[in-house]
């Protein structure tokens, strides 16, 4: 990490779980524990989470996020919900284009582009997903897929705009398999995505995002891959739903 240039972020992805009574509760836990964090700390909740835990999270440290957003501002769209719907009742942070949106519910690179930038005209601020298959990695084409996901996930996203972008790498290989990339293999993409983004905008534009790492970091192997300078923090699955470990994340990030 470089905190002289960007924020260092661990976000928590809680995917589909906890009620409301039960994120409440777990959001209490977290909350004393991470209260001196020298970082930024996100809980991404599912939905109907969101509303108890922002009230839960109010005058404390940690921003809310939702897990995804749809680009319309309303119509007949069931069973999605607009930024607007999110903003209002105080969320700041979306995941966007998260493997298993690609994987499961037909997530393309034109969607995600469209969901980014209907979060940043609505004043909220995107992590955007990026990572390989098990299979492309096997093929050695890492590079190429990341730099055509960065290129047509950030399409017309200004430079400006970009300040307010989070990019969470996520080797699709490494999320919920208990296989986690090397800190050299993270840093290498990390660098890379940084890389990209300076020929898309400027060099200090893109030393100005935070690149986040999201395929099965824990608490034990924290430390390691964030003190990797392109690597400016984590999305975090599992290990976000048990308070210490996530805890445990923070720390390590902000050292």
């Amino acid at each position: 990490m470089d905190k002289a240039k960007r924020t260092a972020i661990i976000a928590g992805n809680w995917k589909m779980n906890k009620t409301p009574k039960e994120a409440v509760a777990l959001l209490n836990e977290i909350k004393p524990l991470v209260a001196d964090a020298d970082c930024e700390v996100i809980a991404c909740v599912p939905y109907v989470d969101l509303a108890a835990a922002v009230e839960a999270t109010a005058g404390t440290n940690i921003k809310v996020g939702a897990e995804n957003c749809h680009w319309a501002e309303s119509g007949a769209f069931t069973g999605e919900i607009s930024t607007g719907m999110l903003k209002e009742i105080g969320v700041e942070y979306v995941v966007l284009g998260h493997s298993e949106r690609r994987q499961y519910f037909g997530e393309t690179d034109e969607t995600v582009n469209k969901r980014t930038k209907a979060a940043l005209a609505a004043g909220l601020k995107p992590i955007v997903c990026v990572g390989e298959l098990l299979w492309e990695r096997e093929c050695n084409i890492t590079e190429e897929v990341i730099a055509r996901q960065i290129k047509l996930d950030l399409w017309d996203v200004t430079e400006e705009e970009l300040k307010n972008v989070v990019i969470a790498y996520e080797p699709v290989w490494a999320i919920g398999t208990g296989k986690t990339a090397t800190a050299d293999q993270a840093e290498e993409v990390c660098a890379f995505i940084r890389a990209q983004l300076a020929k898309l905008y400027t060099q200090e534009a893109a030393d100005g995002v935070t690149i986040q790492y999201g395929g099965s970091m824990n608490d034990k192997n924290a430390d390691e891959l964030v003190s990797k300078l392109n690597v400016d923090g984590g999305l975090i699955g599992g290990a976000s739903l048990v308070a210490e470990k996530f805890a445990a994340i923070v720390k390590a990030a902000s050292k």
